[in-house]
């Protein structure tokens, strides 16, 4: 199994911060690399022409490896919000369909739609949260809900969250291919940690960020676009997304067609100096370890919790339909207060998440940072 990457992450010995899921520590290498970023940009002259592309394509390609897909299939964005943005500009659900979501998503997959759907005609059904956190039944049969208006779109989270149930993304692509509805997946929970192929499942968007679960900085997001749906119109007009817009060139609007695949969909002011590279790094540590390295790891660490707080007044959702790197623990009674507070205090990081305690650890944790948890939480509950 894999060993705890701690010496590669600045984490003090004293400190077990099981909050992956709100935001990753940003490896040591990575850390130095954004400092060299802001000497580079400190000095633009010492910059060659052909930096920036050499970046662009670098992250692109990082992001590819970690979900199957080519290259030229991945657009460079600023967070999950503008790529579904982008999708919402492409797709265009029927009037008088429904597009589904999932209650209490975020807001990205859910609000974009909402915010279309009085325009458009269609409405937006929300899957309500199951009791026993088995999204993948719920959204399933919501998909084949006999007597539903027909079904345009499902704009879903792979993992929920806040409870950390885990969707069968696979099983609800079969069913919504039968309804003929596309599929729009933000994966920000479960690129680099959950088995993900886009060859394979075949979504019509695929969207996830750095900054959580593949070690990266904020503000940089990838957007897999199914070759189906690269000859839209992007959300921004951009020089680069044409074929050769070139302020080099004696002619600068020599050709204004659009680029042929997915980098057409780049965000404006894509030359992040700083953190493309950044987010470059951490997606390769992820692809160095191993998708399969990686999910046993943690799979192991959350056992590990699960089983240290059996006993305890707290609900979790069932293995069999929780996400292996994310433990979301209920309370009969709710949260007690200043938990939270009181294992911080005690340099114990988790995030009160809907009235739960989720509990997310990575590759940086140990076995003693689960038995610190443990510990804390059967004195403050026990």
């Amino acid at each position: 199994m894999l060993a705890s990457q701690r010496h590669l992450f600045d984490i003090p010995r004293e400190v077990a911060y099981l909050n992956a899921a709100g935001w990753s520590p940003l490896p040591l290498a990575t850390q130095e690399a954004a400092r060299r970023a802001v000497g580079r940009k400190g000095q633009p002259w010492q910059l060659d022409a052909g930096f920036a592309d050499t970046q662009h394509e670098r992250a692109r390609a990082a992001a590819a490896r970690l979900i199957g897909a080519d290259a030229s299939d991945i657009a460079l964005v600023s967070s999950v919000g503008y790529g579904v943005a982008m999708a919402g500009k492409v797709l265009a659900p029927a009037s008088g369909s429904r597009v589904l979501v999932l209650e209490n998503d975020h807001t990205s997959p859910v609000l974009e739609w909402q915010t279309r759907a009085e325009a458009q005609g269609f409405t937006v059904e929300t899957v309500p949260q199951p009791p026993d956190a088995d999204w993948t039944n719920a959204v399933l049969a919501a998909v084949e809900r006999p007597g539903a208006r027909p079904l345009s779109l499902c704009s879903i989270s792979s993992v929920h969250w806040s409870d950390g149930g885990l969707i069968d993304i696979t099983r609800v692509q079969a069913a919504l291919k039968r309804q003929g509805a596309a599929f729009l997946v933000d994966a920000t929970h479960g690129v680099g940690v959950i088995a993900t192929d886009v060859r394979q499942l075949d979504p019509d968007f695929l969207i996830f960020p750095t900054y959580k679960w593949v070690l990266g900085p904020y503000g940089r997001a990838f957007v897999y676009v199914a070759k189906r749906h690269q000859g839209g119109v992007p959300l921004e007009q951009t020089a680069f997304g044409r074929r050769n817009v070139k302020a080099e060139n004696p002619v600068y609007f020599a050709d204004t067609r659009y680029l042929p695949d997915a980098r057409r969909y780049d965000m404006g002011e894509r030359d992040h100096f700083i953190s493309m590279e950044m987010a470059a790094i951490g997606m390769e540590m992820m692809a160095a370890w191993g998708q399969g390295a990686v999910v046993e790891r943690l799979a192991a660490l959350t056992r590990h919790i699960a089983e240290g707080v059996a006993g305890l007044p707290v609900m979790m959702p069932a293995a069999s339909v929780r996400a292996p790197h994310i433990l979301s623990l209920g309370f009969p009674g709710g949260m007690p207060a200043g938990l939270v507070e009181r294992l911080a205090a005690e340099q114990i990081y988790a995030a009160p998440r809907l009235g739960r305690l989720r509990i997310s650890p990575h590759v940086y944790n140990e076995e003693a940072d689960c038995d610190r948890l443990v510990a804390a939480l059967r004195s403050a509950l026990g």
